[in-house]
């Protein structure tokens, strides 16, 4: 079970290694093992959004993809 950050706690990428701050939410599940409403999370900045996507997309996990919140993506 994850702890939920404090609301003042900047998002960072999910990406190995990466502490960039997150601008895009990458909204996945597993047919397999989840029900079909159920989404889970990844955080992706700019530069890791394409390689977490493909990971989650080739196995047919990937729903969609939306701006962070608190995102500057959110204001264009």
């Amino acid at each position: 079970m994850s702890t939920p950050l404090p609301a003042d706690e900047p998002l960072v990428c999910s990406s190995r290694g990466c502490r960039s701050p997150a601008h895009w939410a990458l909204r996945w599940n597993n047919p397999r093992l989840h029900d079909g409403d159920r989404r889970k999370t990844w955080l992706a900045c700019t530069e890791h959004r394409a390689t977490l996507g493909d990971f989650l997309d080739a196995r047919g996990f990937l729903r969609e993809v939306v701006p962070a919140p608190g995102s500057p993506t959110l204001e264009g």
